[in-house]
């Protein structure tokens, strides 16, 4: 998904939040948007908004030498996800079709993103989300590839919706490999978060080899990039994953709620949907994970 002009209020707010959260002055925060202003001039017409991102957030370290500005909010994030964890468990195990259950619990988690909003209700989406009706639903999809593959390459978003998505991995029916940033970006997971929310006890933890959120393929490490085009079933959770993935021509499904107003207008949906989508190559491609 290219970056639309009303992504750049956005960034701005994202620079000057992650400036404050890294403990900068007022005159460092207002050196900070300028030096995001210049970015915003250069950047290319067909640019990803995660790809900006990127720029942002390593601009924010650079220049606070703060090497993770929202450390202390994924913790947080994470204590409380796992505090859910036994209910979400729970909802799962009573539901009537405990894959689906799963999935919609993963996509709740979605809502912890700081790049959006700065503080969220975990309790009350998860009963939106529960409930809702997908404004996308391919989970049938979804489920048909799950009987034809032998692994799956899950691509992480958030620190905290990664607890959510441990529900999830723990009733996929064959490996996982998830994937997480290699440097710190946002609130996105790193391996260390993905350890605190135990994602090492369910999946093999790997790396994108970039601290770009989503998955900017051009960014990515040699290694992802080949683990990516092996892969015959990858599951990208989040706006930044559907951002850098959606017009790439693999078998995704995206699981993510539609946070922005920007990204519900590029998939057709209504802001906060729920959504469930299938590439056209998931739909067709059968194999195994490499």
């Amino acid at each position: 998904m290219r970056v639309y002009l009303d992504c750049w209020p956005c960034f701005l707010r994202q620079a000057l939040s992650a400036a404050r959260r890294a403990g900068a002055p007022p005159g460092l925060q207002r050196a900070v948007l300028v030096e995001t202003m210049a970015e915003l001039r250069t950047l290319a017409a067909d640019a990803t908004p995660p790809e900006m991102g990127e720029r942002i957030h390593r601009l924010v370290r650079e220049r606070t030498q703060v090497s993770d500005p929202y450390r202390a909010a994924k913790r947080e994030a994470t204590a409380r996800a796992m505090a859910l964890l036994p209910t979400l468990r729970a909802r799962v195990d009573a539901a009537a079709d405990p894959l689906e259950t799963a999935v919609r619990i993963a996509i709740a988690g979605n809502i912890i993103d700081y790049g959006v909003a700065e503080s969220f209700d975990l309790e009350a989406t998860l009963e939106r989300v529960l409930h809702a009706t997908p404004a996308i639903d391919a989970f049938p999809a979804l489920r048909q590839a799950l009987q034809r593959v032998d692994a799956v390459l899950y691509l992480a978003d958030n620190a905290g919706e990664t607890v959510f998505d441990r529900v999830l991995i723990e009733r996929l029916p064959v490996p996982v490999r998830y994937a997480v940033k290699a440097g710190p970006v946002l609130n996105d997971a790193t391996r260390e978060e993905a350890i605190a929310a135990g994602l090492d006890q369910v999946a093999e933890l790997i790396d994108t080899g970039c601290d770009a959120m989503g998955a900017p393929l051009a960014l990515c490490s040699p290694d992802f990039r080949g683990r990516f085009e092996r892969a015959s079933l990858i599951i990208a959770k989040g706006q930044a994953n559907y951002e850098t993935l959606s017009g790439v021509d693999a078998p995704i499904c995206f699981l993510l709620q539609a946070k922005c107003t920007v990204i519900a207008e590029d998939i057709g949906v209504a802001p906060g949907s729920v959504i469930i989508e299938a590439s056209d190559r998931l739909r067709t491609v059968g194999g195994s994970v490499g």
